[in-house]
């Protein structure tokens, strides 16, 4: 057999991309998974687990993630996919949304106590409004609005057709903004 001869002038093709290992996967992705779970509706008393539960997932497929695509709409698409059965769970044992041992309020350098109470509330508001969405429509809005995933990311992560995505969106949107709207009117009768 005889050896393709390089052309002059023209580049060598690039390597494919290698597959990264679970660690790298695991130390990139942590912190994504674990703000995209809480956006999801996860509780904080059960980020922890549902997090493991997404990288048990991650390392038992990793071998199917394409190294060319990006990491984070996969890693959303799993994360999702978690909180959709913790969701189903937690209909046998309700629980309220709490703010409190917030992963990061307790790292260092964390700002004052009136800076930290300010954006816990925020991020309450936030989850409240977040709350009032389907969860089909909310994930697509997550992965979308706080995440910046694009749609065909979001719809190769979820296994949907890019119209549905870009349909869920934007009802997502409007549920969020009547949302907010909603809340808002039920803060100022207070």
């Amino acid at each position: 057999m005889f050896a393709p001869v390089p052309l002059p002038g023209v580049p060598k093709p690039a390597p494919p991309p290698s597959r990264p290992t679970f660690e790298s996967v695991y130390a990139e992705g942590f912190t994504h998974v674990w703000h995209t779970l809480r956006r999801f509706g996860v509780a904080d008393a059960d980020l922890e687990d549902a997090a493991h539960e997404v990288f048990v997932v991650v390392h038992r497929r990793l071998d199917t993630y394409q190294p060319e695509r990006p990491l984070r709409p996969w890693l959303s698409g799993i994360a999702f996919r978690v909180a959709s059965d913790e969701r189903r769970r937690l209909r046998l044992r309700p629980e309220t949304l709490s703010t409190d041992g917030d992963l990061e309020t307790r790292a260092s350098g964390a700002p004052g106590p009136e800076e930290q109470l300010s954006q816990a509330q925020q991020r309450a508001f936030v989850l409240r409004a977040l709350d009032a969405l389907p969860l089909d429509r909310r994930s697509v809005f997550v992965m979308s609005e706080l995440d910046e995933i694009s749609g065909p990311d979001i719809a190769e992560a979820l296994a949907l057709p890019l119209n549905t995505v870009y349909s869920r969106l934007r009802l997502a949107r409007q549920d969020f903004a009547e949302a907010v709207r909603r809340l808002r009117a039920r803060e100022g009768e207070r």
